[in-house]
């Protein structure tokens, strides 16, 4: 069983967006898990194998509980039945508490066909009449990384303490963030990667007065039941 489970289009989109998330929740006691939709094999670095082994070792990095690939076609994911299908078996069997997707729109097409796919899992997994060897379960929430996207968070995680741990999940992509010869004019190099990635880390913690934060959206309107508790100051 994991309570937060993160779902992203191809391995090492987690580690970017929520990998510093993940850490302080597996740090609190919960059990996390990652489900990686493609293996990255459009990308003009590395292959489907080395991509897949460096994502187990930037799991063991963040401590999560589980993590697989389901092997979906790079670059070409669609919102399919059998795809939706899939990700709701998934999520009956780990029947994850929170579940975590890619914003719903963006640049790179697998990202936000991610989020529909997850999201409209979320809610197959929950009809009863859906299977008959798994029990239904829906997950309480879902929560959207919104940190390559120009909105508004929702909210903002505080992740000073495990900055560094997110970035070294990162790095042990060496395939796509090593000194490599393949791509080399289209990628920055790990300085570059690494200060990009800090910055703005830097400007969703000033939101919320720490060093580094994670930005996320939800759809619908939070509750709050303590006005006088607010962690935040206006002024």
């Amino acid at each position: 069983m994991i309570d937060v489970l993160a779902i992203a289009a191809h391995p090492d989109d987690v580690e970017q967006t929520c990998g510093g998330t993940l850490l302080r929740m597996a740090e609190a006691g919960y059990t996390t898990g990652i489900i990686d939709m493609t293996a990255g094999d459009m990308g003009t670095r590395g292959s489907p194998e080395i991509r897949v082994a460096e994502s187990e070792a930037a799991a063991k990095i963040l401590g999560v509980n589980h993590r697989e690939n389901l092997h979906f076609p790079d670059a070409r994911l669609e919102n399919s039945m059998a795809g939706r299908m899939t990700v709701a078996h998934r999520i009956r069997e780990l029947r994850p508490k929170t579940v975590i997707l890619p914003y719903w729109q963006g640049r790179h097409p697998d990202h936000y066909r991610a989020a529909e796919i997850g999201y409209e899992a979320c809610f197959l997994a929950g009809l009863k009449k859906l299977d008959q060897y798994t029990e239904p379960h829906r997950p309480h929430k879902i929560i959207y990384s919104s940190i390559y996207a120009n909105v508004t968070p929702s909210f903002v995680v505080d992740i000073t303490r495990y900055f560094e741990r997110r970035m070294e999940s990162l790095f042990a992509y060496r395939s796509q963030y090593g000194s490599v010869i393949e791509g080399e004019a289209l990628f920055p190099d790990e300085a570059e990667i690494r200060e990009r990635l800090a910055a703005i880390a830097r400007f969703y913690g000033n939101l919320i007065g720490v060093k580094y934060g994670e930005p996320f959206a939800v759809k619908e309107t939070m509750r709050i039941d303590d006005i006088v508790a607010f962690p935040v100051r206006s002024l």
